[in-house]
Order: structure tokens, then C-alpha cells, then sequence
């Protein structure tokens, strides 16, 4: 998956969509172009039910000293997500969903310009992300941060990407 996606459907209708109680600070929708290191609507699910809340899309992981410390984790790949050290305490206790209207990628044409591809739901409805979340905190600075889960692509679309959330 490339690092884009849209999320135009209500906060109000999410939290109903899915059960989940909102948070008081969720990002602004419409968002057309949301990327890495912005704020993404996160539900998560506990014992005290489900809930809508506001992530930092990036895994931080634990060891990291700054939020710029390492390689910016945005997405966590199925197939290794389980071994991978970043990942895998997230994977077993950690998980979420992340909603999306739809997202974004680019293929080239024989020119080499990119061309952008947008993939949603015929219907409109909104998709949900597999991803996986995790606190991290230094010296007084807290953050939610969260990663999309992504898996080879589908046939109907393995002719734009090799990888699809």
C-alpha cells in the first residue's frame, strides 16, 4: 500500500457503524490526502467496549528515543507481522481497525509520470484496515500511534500495486 487514503464519512457515523463510543479528538473529515504522521480515526476494542479514538498513523515502537529515531512504520505486513520485533506484542495484544472511505496508488506510464489511482467500495460504504496500535512515551511525550495491516493484493488489483491494506 502506498501511504495515502480518504476518510469522508461522518465521525458520528463511524461510531455508529461500529459500535464504538467517539472521542473528543478525533481528526476533521473530509480528509482527501491523509499520510503518514497525521492523526487517523482508530477503533479499538476492550472491556470496557469499543471505542473511536485519534492515533498517530507511524508505529512508534518501544525502543524508539524520538519519533524520528528510526524508519517511519506505517504499514506491517501480514505474512511477517507476528515475528517482526517492531510488531509482534502489538499483533497478539494490540489490534484495530482503521476506517477508511478509500485509499490511494500510483502506477507509471511509459513516460515514467505517475498516475493515481483511487480504490473504494462500489457501494460507497467505508472500508476497514486491519492494523495494529501502540503507546509510546518519553520524557513527558505521549503517542498513540498505529500501522495498517497489508497483504498481497487482491488479482483485481495486482496490476496497480504488488501490496494492498
Amino acid at each position: 500500500m502506498c501511504g495515502r487514503f480518504v476518510l469522508t464519512h461522518p465521525s458520528e457515523a463511524l461510531a455508529q457503524l461500529f459500535e464504538a463510543v467517539p472521542g473528543n479528538d478525533l481528526p476533521p473529515v473530509p480528509a482527501f490526502n491523509i499520510c503518514p504522521t497525521q492523526s487517523v480515526h482508530v477503533v479499538t476494542g476492550g472491556e470496557g467496549g469499543r471505542r473511536l479514538q485519534a492515533m498517530r498513523w507511524g508505529f512508534l515502537p518501544h525502543w524508539y528515543k524520538t519519533p524520528t529515531d528510526g524508519p517511519l512504520l506505517i504499514n506491517a505486513r501480514a505474512d511477517t507481522i507476528a515475528e517482526k520485533p517492531a510488531f509482534r506484542a502489538a499483533c497478539r495484544e494490540r489490534r484495530c481497525l482503521i476506517p477508511a472511505s478509500g485509499f490511494y496508488e500510483w502506477t507509471k506510464d511509459e513516460a515514467g509520470k505517475r498516475l493515481p489511482w483511487y480504490i473504494y467500495r462500489a457501494d460507497g460504504a467505508p472500508v476497514a484496515f486491519a492494523g495494529v496500535w501502540q503507546d509510546w512515551e518519553r520524557e513527558g511525550e505521549r503517542l498513540r500511534t498505529c500501522a495498517i495491516v497489508t497483504t498481497d493484493a487482491a488479482p483485481s488489483l495486482a496490476h496497480i500495486h504488488h501490496r494492498m491494506p
